[in-house]
């Protein structure tokens, strides 16, 4: 157990800096910058601007103030060749720095107040997913060359062809428009977030249901669920007792990379119901060339991504014992 997370922390590190560099001179190779808007600044004001967040520094040094911990004290700043001002304590020491838009705001502030948003969104996302998903594929499992089986791959086919946006567009015609049931926009309440997670889950329940059907019909065929079966059990019993413990192992590997999907995947679905989450920061720290806040969202997603797989992982082995952790996810 601690040489293998001790294997994954190293791994975990290496993307971190992987993604940091990468999204650091993906941001930076953007034409324009965070101070281009529809009001020309007076050019000493922009000249103290960029100074102020050391954006006239070369790049080089940009980054390993940005990476951190370096906190250089006057000496340290004017031996790299600066003017004796001091970084940022950098992302290797927690410091995400400051939003470039939103002034007197660090990043951390403002990911802050936007996690929760994101965070509730996906959770509802994630349990309708599940809650949709894991019946419908077992039933059409059970139910394998009927009339329900075919309508469930169907309206699971019809789930992963449609956009979530599109989803998203004919939940707001029939439950806020035709049926004023739900909000269109906004949050603060548990009816807020129904219509998004619907259409952010949608897409994701009908994977699941794709996976959870394949899964169970090839369980079905193992020889412990046919002699439970020839025992005389109930088929309800053979379903859940022994056929679907077996077969929700493949769902437990997928879903720590749907659940990072799901958050992740929240960007424009935030940006329609007007849901002020991380994803919706990150295309306006995009838009904006706010760098430090895009790159700070990149750097979250990344950490939850990488988390959510080390879960499933522990997961994966506590489940089933003759599994090694090193091999949970070969």
């Amino acid at each position: 157990m601690i040489r293998f997370l001790a294997r994954r922390l190293l791994w975990f590190a290496a993307t971190l800096v992987a993604v940091v560099t990468i999204a650091f001179a993906l941001m930076r190779a953007v034409p324009g910058g965070p101070f281009d808007g529809d009001r020309e600044l007076h050019p000493a004001v922009e000249r103290n601007l960029r100074a102020r967040y050391h954006l006239d520094w070369p790049l080089w040094k940009q980054y390993l103030q940005y990476v951190g911990p370096l906190n250089l004290d006057d000496r340290g700043a004017r031996a790299l060749g600066g003017d004796g001002a001091r970084p940022f304590g950098g992302v290797l020491a927690g410091d995400l720095g400051p939003s470039l838009r939103y002034r007197d705001l660090s990043v951390g502030d403002v990911l802050a107040a936007s996690l929760p948003s994101s965070l509730a969104l996906g959770i509802v996302a994630l349990f309708f997913a599940l809650g949709v998903g894991l019946p419908a594929g077992i039933a059409a499992a059970a139910w394998r060359g009927t009339r329900a089986d075919l309508a469930l791959r169907l309206a699971a086919t019809l789930g992963l062809a449609l956009p979530n946006f599109v989803i998203a567009s004919v939940l707001v015609i029939v439950f806020a428009f035709a049926l004023p049931w739900f909000p269109v926009a906004g949050h603060g309440t548990w009816r807020h977030l129904v219509l998004p997670g619907i259409a952010l889950g949608a897409p994701f329940a009908a994977y699941a249901a794709r996976l959870v059907r394949t899964s169970m019909l090839e369980t079905l065929s193992a020889d412990h669920v046919r002699t439970a079966r020839a025992l005389g059990l109930p088929w309800t019993s053979v379903i859940l007792r022994h056929a679907l413990p077996a077969a929700l192992l493949p769902v437990l590997s997928w879903l720590g990379p749907a659940a990072a999907g799901i958050l992740t995947g929240s960007l424009v679905i935030e940006r329609l119901f007007a849901i002020p989450g991380a994803g919706s920061h990150f295309v306006l720290g995009a838009l904006n060339r706010d760098y430090t806040l895009a790159m700070g969202v990149t750097i979250l997603y990344t950490v939850l991504v990488y988390a959510l797989n080390l879960a499933v992982d522990l997961a994966y082995a506590a489940i089933d014992p003759r599994i090694a952790l090193g091999e949970a996810r070969r």
